[in-house]
């Protein structure tokens, strides 16, 4: 019996030891999971600290839209407590932000966080703001529009008046109003009310409306800040004194500038001012000077402009005239403006305090590439056929219009006449408008944006 109870032991210690020893092995898993859960809750919480930071940020550049660097006057860091809902300081945040370059208004913010209790566990956010780009738009309008059957557009399309919508769109077409007066600007024989997005369009469900409106006077044009940068940072073209500046871009990354001495008035009838004499046609002209655009980001015209060739960089032009609004600064397309590719490597804006007007004789199939905005006028091809407005020249009517990149108009564009019991058709037979996308977040360098912020990016360094 003795000898029974003392093999017994043995087995009974190997069994217990290895009780024990799954007991710890169990305790080890669940202390590893559980600080290892507690690490995963901790890093999450930091994430969220680091973000109350960007919308702390953010919400500091409404109150103080100019200001980068926290009410301090300091360079960054910037050191914030954050509490929970007792007010417990359980966390902070550390703010490093990055002003907008002249060219292109992005901020960004970068914001680290953590817990108090684990200072050396961090996580890191980085946000790029930018004031709203009117190159978000391929076409922005602040007037009713009509697009008509012979328009194809491949970008999105906003209004903050009535849209009649005949031709085809591939994105969204949205309009500021829920009805809105459809009168003989947009086809309508007699005033009536329409929804704000209409028309024999074939994708409806595209179209919306109302949406929040676009407030065309947060986004006027600096011409004063222009100007400034133009003469420190650019090229700037005083009164000339004459008929104003053509600017022809070539290949290899410049622009001749000449002064133009001479020009053709020919007659051009409009909506709205009915038969116009138009100083469109350049007969004369003596060269200025070439000038690299690597280093002229910006040209500024205080006169009338012509602009035509290929762009090889970026720039933007404008045309305005001092003191501003007594005799405004006008845009002549007299032949095509393109890129050296359409790779987002070249960017152009155009800008014009009054109108940006296409030229009776522009080439049968005519292209235009950039950022037009017309401030305080239209984009525009006159009637060059109207019954009492005409002048000997070219045809009225051409093959295509195809433009690539964004038009923005105070009032409306547009450059096609229907026939009617007075005159016959004038325009082009075809319209392309392709949007470019790369001008959504890097528009021509100096294009004017609005002063609303938006969000453009977010990512988490690692």
């Amino acid at each position: 019996m003795k000898n029974n109870i003392g093999s017994a032991t043995p087995a009974l210690i190997i069994i217990a030891s290895a009780f024990i020893i799954a007991i710890y092995g169990i305790l080890f898993v669940l202390t590893v999971q559980f600080e290892f859960a507690g690490r995963q809750i901790t890093s999450e919480r930091a994430l969220n600290i680091a973000e109350a930071g960007i919308h702390y940020y953010r919400w500091h550049l409404k109150e103080s839209s100019e200001d980068y660097q926290d009410g301090t006057g300091a360079e960054g860091p910037y050191i914030h407590d954050y509490t929970n809902s007792q007010g417990d300081v359980i966390g902070k945040f550390s703010l490093t932000i990055d002003p907008p370059a002249d060219e292109n208004r992005i901020i960004t913010i970068t914001s680290t966080g953590w817990l108090t209790n684990y200072p050396k566990l961090t996580r890191t956010i980085r946000a790029r703001y930018g004031q709203v780009s009117l190159t978000r738009y391929a076409f922005l309008h602040n007037t009713n529009l009509w697009f008509s059957t012979d328009i194809y557009i491949t970008g999105p399309v906003f209004s903050n008046g009535g849209i009649r919508q005949d031709g085809t769109n591939t994105t969204y077409v949205e309009s500021a109003k829920e009805t809105y007066t459809c009168g003989a600007e947009s086809g309508c024989i007699s005033p009536e009310e329409k929804p704000g997005v209409w028309g024999n369009g074939h994708t409806e469900e595209l179209w919306n409306y109302p949406v929040a409106p676009i407030d065309f006077e947060s986004i006027k044009v600096k011409f004063t800040d222009l100007k400034t940068i133009a003469q420190s940072q650019g090229l700037y073209l005083e009164p000339s004194g004459e008929q104003g500046y053509h600017l022809v871009f070539t290949a290899d990354g410049n622009v001749t500038v000449y002064k133009v001495t001479g020009i053709e008035p020919i007659k051009g009838y409009s909506l709205e001012n009915e038969c116009e004499n138009l100083n469109e046609n350049i007969t004369d002209q003596a060269v200025i000077n070439t000038y690299p655009l690597s280093e002229n980001s910006i040209i500024f015209a205080e006169d009338t402009i012509w602009v035509d060739g290929i762009v090889n960089g970026k720039t933007t032009v404008v045309a305005a005239r001092f003191p501003l609004g007594t005799n405004k600064a006008s845009i002549f397309l007299t032949d095509n403006i393109t890129y050296l590719a359409k790779d987002g490597n070249h960017k152009f804006g155009l800008v014009a305090e009054k109108d940006v007007i296409i030229g009776r004789d522009v080439p049968d199939n005519f292209e235009m590439n950039g950022a037009v905005l017309a401030q305080n006028g239209r984009i525009i091809r006159h009637h060059y056929g109207y019954v009492g407005c005409k002048s000997r020249g070219e045809e009225r009517i051409k093959n295509e219009l195809k433009f690539y990149g964004s038009l923005i108009s105070d009032q409306k564009a547009y450059w096609n006449f229907s026939s009617g019991p007075k005159s016959t058709a004038s325009g082009f037979v075809k319209s392309w408008l392709y949007y470019d996308p790369t001008n959504f977040t890097d528009p021509p360098p100096f294009f004017p944006s609005s002063s609303q912020l938006t969000f453009l990016s977010w990512e988490e360094i690692r």
